[in-house]
């Protein structure tokens, strides 16, 4: 059998993605040698982008599985170093779309990514819960998908999503962690044990400020937040940052919850931003015998959907029913979400049916550069 080609070894590395960054280690420049014996063996030298990568071994099990299967070779062998200071610089700006300075790429004009900002009126309504489901539900379908855990207090992210390794730090560029093809970021991956975050309104906004502008989410179809309860600084904040979000809301069917959220949405009249929807978690409880049993009460997520409808004065649609399920608990506590462990249950079936209504909406047009030059007569 003929020796491999340097091409074609070549063309098998640039199959290789960065398992963080989610793109092939050629574009990034990560390839440092190749060299190919009369033998067939072939030595590949991999640049890391910081010591101690915890990717480490995916990228070597990656790279020697693509290029063992390229024609004529018998052997692969791969060294790892690591960037110098130029070459992450480098890296930096290449991500960045040849921009240096920081800046929140969610807020661009030119973004074509749709924000989500889950929010609630008050806690234990299950907004986590809806948002890593919508989260891999989306990722499942394919679509390319970021959160951010902006729940700085109550974080809870990282569990349900199944996420242990901390985020990878490029100097002042962060790599997320990717679980379930989803890219999170959240405070409890920087908070050692369960500690609390006593923090006051400034610094709530500098984090929120930070995980948009110094994470790097790479090109995202959709980025979901998992707001805190309420209408306080992180919902504000979120507003003044990103600008084109739209906000989802979540309640229960109880009225008292269903007054508070209303709340939640009717902050957006203040921030002009778009409520794209309500959905109502908990809605009932399924018996054995089939029949349902109102746990929570009921018509609570309508009565959001109508008075945000009314107050906003543009209609504000109830996407879905949530109903309280096992399953959905237990995927939490696991970090395997309930779209992906129970894709059948009826917890599962109505939250991909949420995702794919959100999936399928286009971008507005707000804030965006239309190309348009006006024209005298």
């Amino acid at each position: 059998m003929p020796s491999p080609t340097m091409d074609a070894v070549r063309e098998a590395l640039a199959r290789v993605d960065d398992p963080e960054i989610r793109r092939p280690i050629t574009e990034l420049d990560m390839v440092k040698s190749v060299d190919i014996a009369q033998d067939g063996s072939v030595d590949v030298a991999v640049y890391l982008t910081v010591a101690g990568c915890p990717m480490r071994d995916t990228i070597t099990r990656d790279v020697t599985r693509a290029v063992s299967e390229v024609p004529g070779v018998t052997a692969v062998r791969v060294e790892l170093d690591v960037m110098d200071d130029d070459q992450r610089e480098a890296l930096r700006t290449k991500l960045r779309g040849g921009q240096v300075a920081r800046e929140i790429p969610f807020a661009r004009p030119g973004s074509l990514t749709r924000v989500y900002a889950i929010a609630s009126g008050k806690g234990g309504v299950g907004k986590s819960s809806v948002t890593v489901n919508l989260a891999a539900a989306m990722a499942a379908d394919g679509l390319r998908v970021g959160v951010v855990d902006a729940d700085v207090y109550g974080f809870s992210v990282p569990r349900m999503l199944g996420v242990q390794q901390a985020p990878t730090q490029v100097d002042d560029m962060i790599l997320p962690p990717v679980a379930h093809g989803v890219k999170v970021i959240s405070i409890g991956m920087f908070v050692p044990g369960n500690q609390p975050v006593v923090w006051r309104g400034p610094m709530l906004h500098r984090a929120l400020e930070q995980f948009l502008s110094d994470v790097f989410f790479g090109d995202l179809d959709v980025l979901l937040l998992d707001l805190p309860p309420g209408t306080g600084d992180i919902a504000l904040s979120t507003s003044q940052l990103l600008p084109g979000a739209e906000v989802l809301v979540v309640t229960t069917p109880q009225t008292a919850a269903a007054e508070v959220a209303e709340r939640a949405g009717s902050i957006a009249v203040q921030t002009h931003q778009h409520v794209v929807g309500v959905v109502e978690n908990m809605s009932w409880l399924e018996l054995p015998d089939g029949s349902r049993m109102d746990v929570f009460g009921s018509g609570g997520g309508a009565e959001v959907a109508a008075r945000l409808t009314r107050s906003i004065g543009a209609e504000v649609p109830l996407l879905g029913h949530v109903p309280v399920d096992v399953a959905l608990r237990e995927g939490g506590d696991s970090g395997t979400p309930v779209v992906l462990g129970h894709p059948d249950s009826p917890a599962a079936v109505a939250l991909r049916g949420v995702a794919r209504q959100l999936s399928q909406r286009a971008r507005g047009l707000a804030g965006r550069k239309l190309g348009l030059s006006p024209v005298a007569h």
